[in-house]
């Protein structure tokens, strides 16, 4: 699965191109705090929540979890690579590194 850094997603965003952010962590985590316009699918949710979620299978996704150790991601957009989504991107550092760069989250957080 291919890598995005922080900086391109930002990037996408502040540039309004089509990309799908997705939290591949449970809903508690979600709701405290995930980056804004991110949709949450739990990484053992994808096989059911994706086709309704996600119905463009062409469409630019990016998942991301907690942190670079969290293997959530990683789990998700394989996931959706093996469900036929073919512009699946991982990034890997998260939202601890959104945060930490000062970037703007959504939540109760």
């Amino acid at each position: 699965m291919p890598n995005i850094t922080r900086d391109a997603v930002k990037r996408h965003l502040d540039n309004g191109d089509s990309i799908v952010l997705v939290e591949a962590l449970p809903a508690k985590y979600y709701n405290e705090a995930h980056l804004p316009g991110a949709l949450q699918i739990n990484h053992d949710e994808v096989a059911a929540k994706a086709p309704k979620l996600l119905p463009d299978k062409a469409a630019r996704i990016v998942v991301y979890c907690a942190n670079a150790e969290c293997r959530n991601s990683a789990k998700a957009a394989g996931a959706l690579a093996a469900l036929g989504y073919t512009d699946v991107h991982e990034y890997v550092d998260g939202k601890a590194d959104w945060r930490a760069a000062g970037l703007p989250t959504v939540g109760a957080a």
